[in-house]
């Protein structure tokens, strides 16, 4: 809430699939997804950009690390 600029919200499930992707509109709340138990958020366009659609499973990695 009360971000500047709109934002790409990918919703995941236990096993980081993604149950849905939306576009956040700035100053907006929004709504829960009943199986998603966390998100990833990103600048808007990036999703469209990388190719990321429901169904992908996305894990996060520290790429700093050997």
């Amino acid at each position: 809430m009360g971000m500047r600029f709109d934002i790409d919200v990918a919703f995941l499930d236990r096993e980081g699939q993604v149950v849905a992707i939306t576009t956040m509109k700035r100053h907006r709340v929004g709504a829960p997804r009943l199986r998603a138990r966390s998100v990833v958020e990103t600048r808007a366009g990036a999703f469209d950009k990388w190719g990321v659609v429901v169904g992908d499973e996305l894990s996060i990695s520290d790429s700093s690390q050997p």
